[in-house]
């Protein structure tokens, strides 16, 4: 039944699994759907001009999914691998390496607090008095390593 069923698939299921499967991309966004949809297109169109028996159907449509899929991810990994005009852009703390600010508080047994536009952050550095100013020379997790500019 399996057998007679996957035989009778012709070309113009093919190309219904295609529309089936760009339509489930919408749904489904990652990319992946489309190509698969593309892959079950060409099939179908190939098939249209010469008919063959369902193996022959799956085995081109796997390898044609498969180079579609390779391709895709070639592509997706050399364009997130671009370098960025704005690389600290999800890093707010190492856009601060190398500006100066002032002191607000003290630095006192080596830790203190500035506060930059509305957050505060904690710094670490030799002890100052509040006023001066400091510039961050590294970090060191989520904490301001500061020095007297």
């Amino acid at each position: 039944m399996i057998v007679a069923t996957l035989a009778s698939w012709g070309a113009w299921s093919w190309i219904v699994a295609a529309a089936v499967l760009m339509a489930a991309e919408i749904l489904v966004p990652g990319y992946v759907l489309i190509w698969l949809g593309g892959a079950a297109a060409l099939t179908g169109l190939l098939f249209l001009v010469v008919p063959a028996p369902w193996q022959v159907q799956f085995a081109v449509f796997a390898v044609l999914a498969l180079f579609s899929l390779y391709g895709w991810f070639k592509v997706a990994r050399a364009s997130s691998e671009a370098p960025s005009d704005r690389p600290d852009l999800n890093r707010r703390s190492e856009a601060l390496v190398g500006r100066e600010f002032v002191l607000e508080e003290p630095i006192q047994a080596g830790r203190g607090r500035i506060r930059l536009a509305d957050s505060v952050w904690v710094v670490t550095g030799p002890d100052l008095a509040a006023g001066r100013r400091v510039r961050v020379a590294a970090l060191d997790g989520a904490t301001l390593v500061v020095e007297a500019a």
